[in-house]
């Protein structure tokens, strides 16, 4: 099965180096974050450069912080460097505090923002001699020639109206911190409203970060993974949420306690049976296992996210959950 890995910081681990790596021993894909830091599109620019088959793709680039035409000539260029199809515009609505406190925009109509941002830059990423039109709630663009670059475009939802514009629009699905357990169950709203749009649901890629950590003491490993839900949960309401499908009073406990600024109470409260559910952790035998399983399902691209928690085992991680 195709395997991606979200590639560790640049400050952590060299972007170039990793992602040459991923590549000569089987990765299929390597994507990057951006939060703070480090441009996502800059980056994969120079990956472009310096590799040669691998996938490209943003996991996740927000949709408030640049308007659908620079989303859409930024992967569109990207794409042009790699050689054309080798880059993924992987999309999200991020948070309240990313979007409002960093970005200084407000964080209004998220699904709606998507819906109309994926849309266009879908419209601009298109083949022909159309002019790009659409008049929206949020965004309106008029009479400008599509950019020819044919890039996939993969959105990063959590809640139902979210993934709703997954089934109507997206190529892929990019779901974080839904357990594992539920994928099924969340991904039947994509096809069902997909139908009703006259798509194809097998044609939408379900490709989840899996919250990974390796090592020959694998309670080091299953401590970082902890770590990760922690964070996750007690930061984003919608994080909070998709996990509490399957732990509700985990979740709260957690939430609370990270509200009230006690980190190691809010990993405490991270279970084993919540680590299994939301990550692959252990020894290099055991994560493999596990990752199998999760491939034996209905996910079709996982990708391999070594938690900020772990990043000194982001390597052995790495290679230790290579396809090959």
């Amino acid at each position: 099965m195709p395997t991606g890995v979200l590639l560790p910081p640049a400050d952590v681990l060299d972007p170039v180096g990793i992602a040459q790596t991923a590549e000569s021993i089987g990765y299929d894909s390597v994507w990057l974050p951006e939060l703070w830091g480090s441009d996502a599109f800059v980056q994969l620019g120079v990956l472009a450069c310096e590799t040669d088959d691998v996938m490209l793709g943003t996991a996740i680039a927000n949709v408030f912080s640049r308007s659908p035409a620079v989303l859409a000539m930024a992967a569109a260029t990207v794409d042009d460097f790699a050689g054309g199809d080798r880059t993924i515009l992987g999309t999200g609505v991020s948070t309240p505090k990313a979007i409002e406190d960093c970005h200084g925009v407000p964080y209004e109509q998220p699904v709606r923002r998507a819906h109309e941002t994926i849309a266009v830059a879908k419209g601009y990423l298109s083949a022909g001699d159309d002019r790009v039109e659409y008049d929206g709630e949020l965004v309106s663009v008029q009479d400008f020639p599509a950019l020819d670059a044919e890039v996939p475009v993969y959105h990063a939802a959590l809640g139902p109206a979210n993934r709703r514009v997954v089934a109507r629009l997206a190529d892929g699905w990019i779901p974080h911190n839904v357990p594992f357990t539920r994928l099924d169950e969340a991904f039947e709203e994509i096809e069902e409203t997909a139908r009703e749009a006259d798509r194809d649901p097998d044609d939408i890629t379900v490709a989840p970060y899996v919250p990974a950590a390796v090592s020959d003491g694998p309670e080091e490993a299953r401590d970082a993974i902890r770590g990760h839900v922690a964070y996750y949960v007690g930061s984003g309401e919608g994080y909070r949420r998709a996990v509490a499908q399957s732990f509700p009073d985990a979740a709260d406990e957690i939430a609370s306690h990270w509200a009230d600024g006690d980190r190691g109470a809010a990993r405490g409260a991270v279970t084993d049976e919540m680590i299994e559910a939301l990550g692959v952790a252990g020894t290099p035998e055991e994560a493999r296992a596990q990752l199998a399983a999760l491939q034996d399902g209905i996910v079709d691209l996982p990708i391999v996210t070594v938690p900020q928690q772990a990043t000194d085992l982001a390597l052995e991680t790495i290679q230790a959950l290579a396809p090959e």
